[in-house]
């Protein structure tokens, strides 16, 4: 347990910064989430928008010290390549 003042107020910003992480990261997985199932549903053109969107949920998320920047990359460009085969499969249909 925290002792002197200025440790008891470490642990009050320390408790407030996880608690705005943990909101940080829960919208992110729900984009995530959102863009996962809009390649599911297999409509080339709402996973673009979503993909759009996503992507700047999760570098937003980086820029805000969330997850790492590699993390992030990894991820977005996983999706990038599901949705343009995606798209490719669309176009030669």
């Amino acid at each position: 347990m925290a002792n002197t003042s200025s440790a008891k107020k470490a642990v009050r910003k320390l408790e407030r910064r996880t608690r705005i992480n943990r909101m940080r990261r829960s919208t992110m997985r729900t984009q995530l989430r959102k863009a996962e199932e809009a390649i599911a549903a297999g409509d080339a053109t709402t996973a673009k928008a979503v993909l759009t969107a996503t992507e700047s949920v999760v570098m937003r998320s980086v820029q805000k010290g969330v997850i790492h920047k590699n993390t992030a990359s990894r991820t977005v460009s996983r999706l990038t390549k599901r949705v343009k085969a995606l798209a490719d499969v669309a176009a030669q249909a």
